[in-house]
């Protein structure tokens, strides 16, 4: 069994590359399209590389990073059931190249599936979501939630991701919505940090693939936040490399938020 690494030292590691490699090139760097139509940069991979080689040096174990292939990150995975580094060097890459500052750098270590430590660091912000298993989230050494949950889904902020919900009911929750108002800055890793800070009330997202969801679902979920997908009230059941999102900042929240879902999706 690989040795749990120091909350302290994958914050330092992650702070370290966000602020020396990734925020320099803020708006300064060239992009690509990937074949699935997201940006991909330079600094996606420089960054994904150093992150292999520090992360090594805190626990040598795999890492499956967003910028390998489906392949390779297969390979990762079936290798990491005893520790396992999941990475996405740059989340919100098309906010990066647009002068957006809502991007981050998302890191969690995994044992047998489930993320133990997750790092999300917005550099651009200056804020770093940190949590460790059974130990509680924090915000720049803060303890999360910061700002108190709202006491009914008609008071509730929603953070929602439109482009990938089912057609219908993204168009119901459009034009009949059951909160008060929603957001979509357009990084996952955020989007779940929000919801753990108190940011956002309510979350819902599609489909996340894996590096999109493992650190922050480990800090709403030290936070006290629920959550669970469109399938399932087990957020953790069925595809572990794709999975929707339907979270809150409580319990309440989210049973109220998941039964009004489920109407409108019928």
């Amino acid at each position: 069994m690989i040795a749990t690494p120091q909350l302290a030292d994958l914050i330092a590691v992650v702070r370290r590359v966000g602020d020396e490699i990734v925020l320099p090139r803020f708006t300064g760097v060239a992009h690509t399209r990937k074949a699935d139509g997201s940006v991909l940069t330079e600094v996606d991979l420089e960054a994904q590389t150093v992150l292999g080689c520090e992360l090594s040096a805190l626990a040598a174990c795999p890492m499956l990073g967003e910028e390998m292939t489906p392949e390779e990150q297969s390979l990762q995975w079936e290798a990491g059931r005893d520790g396992l580094w999941c990475v996405d060097p740059v989340d919100g890459t098309s906010n990066f190249v647009n002068g957006l500052p809502h991007f981050a750098v998302s890191v969690a270590f995994m044992r047998a599936g489930r993320p133990v430590l997750g790092v999300v660091y917005a550099p651009a912000l200056g804020e770093m979501f940190s949590a460790q298993e059974g130990k509680g989230a924090s915000l720049n050494g803060e303890p999360l939630p910061i700002t108190g949950a709202a006491e009914s889904l008609a008071d509730a902020i929603a953070g929602i991701d439109f482009k990938r919900l089912p057609a219908g009911l993204a168009e119901k929750l459009s034009i009949n919505p059951p909160f008060h108002s929603q957001r979509n800055f357009g990084s996952g890793a955020l989007d779940w940090c929000y919801v753990a800070s108190g940011r956002f009330d309510l979350y819902l997202h599609g489909g996340q693939y894996l590096w999109d969801y493992a650190a922050g679902s480990l800090i709403l979920q030290e936070a006290g936040g629920a959550m669970g997908t469109l399938e399932s009230e087990n957020y953790w059941a069925g595809d572990i490399w794709r999975k929707s999102v339907v979270a809150a900042s409580t319990d309440f929240l989210c049973a109220e938020w998941r039964r009004r879902i489920g109407a409108m999706a019928h």
